[in-house]
């Protein structure tokens, strides 16, 4: 896929050696996430020569600086196609995981990544457009390699492409660069981070037979005898359907929520429940409607018990600004009705549909905070990069947007389900898993993972489910 033109005709003329990415608005942004990673305020400038030159804020006479050096590294926008290298660090660096650090973008690592100069350090690649890149996903904007959801998949990414998705390559490469700042102002106390774990659920099925109309119950009563084996279930199916009014019937096998909020409290932690508050595509969309009194009392209990509530913005929202506005409104509404406030509102695409960046505007445009649908359906891992939260900016405005991502790890389905990895529940499933926590915690991150409740109707499921949060 080559360069895509609407971004050719933004490239700004700073300077004679302009990398693509580079916009005055862009840098501000850059050292608006420094500032969260490392603590304190930092500038960035760009110079004639083809590097960009990073130092403290609080020093602004200091001559002390470390600069990047743009001139080898290819990192357009709108593009997989970049080729992409590896460097593995030596004394006095390391790295926060084993093995040599992918560099995307440069193929050519021969020289010395990492020189001393008599004012700091120069590193002999664009960091700062790595991180943008990554960050922004402009690797992502008008993409036609699609899924049949058209979403863009894991498998047309440069990081499958070059087998770094199991890594949090932007965290990694801040570790680094950690190192360098401490060495280069050793006055310099950096924060530190304490790894941690977010869990969120998608409600897209708050109960099996609750909601469902007299065909659908029938069919989901056939699918207890034919797909799944649970005959019990067929006969409790009119009983948990008729005990549905008020409350969800606690015979209903998807209405294990407080079961989802025991866990996450035994382990410290507190959940988010994302509930769909519209119909665009009755086919893919809720059978529930968010101001039904089962649905408010579901919305009440889990805000009873300090856990959050949040936005899944129906099936053909991810292109429709005023539909997620509208739908936000709606579960706002509803929410405060039944006197649930909170300090913030997030969410996540229902299917994991993403347009970049017209569902990341359409969630800045509907007033939410954070959204979380930034992970691959058919991989785990890294699709940002990154395991920690960031600000969010547009790689087609180039500005910064009044929002929030929170990269998402792993989806249970992406990993049991036989349309993906289909590891089913068993240890290779926890292994995986379990790995990609551990690599969150190695860099100090957050290991954010979306399991719904309607799948943690089995008691494999729910085994699964405790050692991976337990782990």
């Amino acid at each position: 896929m080559t360069i895509n033109a609407t971004f050719q005709t933004q490239l700004e003329n700073d300077c004679p050696m302009t990398p693509a990415w580079y916009s005055s608005a862009a840098l501000r942004w850059l050292e608006a996430v420094w500032a969260e990673r490392f603590g304190g305020a930092w500038r960035f400038s760009m110079h004639d020569d083809g590097l960009i030159r990073m130092q403290p804020a609080a020093t602004p006479d200091s001559t002390a600086s470390v600069d990047f050096c743009t001139k080898f590294c290819a990192l357009p926008m709108g593009t997989s196609n970049l080729p992409c290298g590896s460097w593995l660090p030596t004394d006095p660096w390391s790295c926060a995981l084993p093995g040599a650090l992918p560099v995307p973008g440069q193929a050519d690592t021969t020289n010395q990544m990492i020189n001393r100069t008599a004012n700091g350090y120069l590193i002999n690649y664009d960091l700062p457009g790595l991180v943008y890149w990554m960050l922004t996903r402009s690797e992502e904007v008008d993409r036609t390699d699609l899924d049949q959801f058209e979403r863009f998949p894991a498998s047309a990414s440069h990081a499958v492409r070059h087998g770094y998705i199991a890594r949090p390559l932007v965290d990694e490469w801040l570790y680094v660069l950690r190192q360098v700042i401490e060495a280069t102002w050793p006055g310099l106390v950096c924060i530190r981070h304490q790894p941690s774990v977010k869990v969120a659920h998608d409600v897209d099925q708050p109960g099996r037979y609750a909601f469902a109309t007299w065909s659908r119950l029938l069919k989901r009563m056939g699918g207890d005898v034919v797909k799944r084996r649970e005959p019990l279930n067929m006969l409790i199916a009119p009983f948990a359907w008729l005990g549905s009014g008020q409350r969800i019937s606690p015979l209903d096998p998807s209405n294990c929520f407080d079961w989802m909020m025991d866990v996450s409290e035994m382990n410290g932690l507190r959940s988010a429940f994302y509930f769909i508050s519209g119909r665009t595509n009755p086919a893919f969309d809720a059978d529930y409607e968010i101001e039904h009194p089962a649905i408010r009392a579901l919305m009440r209990r889990i805000h009873e018990r300090g856990h959050e509530i949040g936005l899944h913005p129906s099936f053909g929202t991810f292109r429709s600004p005023a539909a997620l506005t509208s739908e936000a409104d709606r579960l706002r509404r509803v929410c405060a009705e039944e006197g649930i406030t909170q300090s913030q509102w997030g969410g996540r695409m229902h299917y994991l549909r993403w347009s970049q960046p017209t569902t990341l505007r359409a969630w800045a445009e509907a007033g939410m905070h954070y959204d979380a649908t930034l992970g691959y359906a058919d991989q785990p891992g890294f699709r940002c990069g990154t395991c920690f939260e960031y600000p969010a900016f547009d790689p087609l405005s180039r500005q910064s947007v009044a929002l929030r991502l929170r990269p998402l790890i792993a989806m249970e389905a992406t990993v049991i389900e036989p349309t993906y990895l289909g590891l089913g529940t068993g240890e290779q499933a926890a292994h995986l898993l379990r790995e990609l926590k551990r690599t969150c915690a190695a860099v100090d991150g957050t290991f954010t993972l979306l399991w719904h409740n309607s799948n943690l109707t089995r008691s494999a499921d729910r085994v699964l489910y405790q050692r991976v949060l337990a782990a």
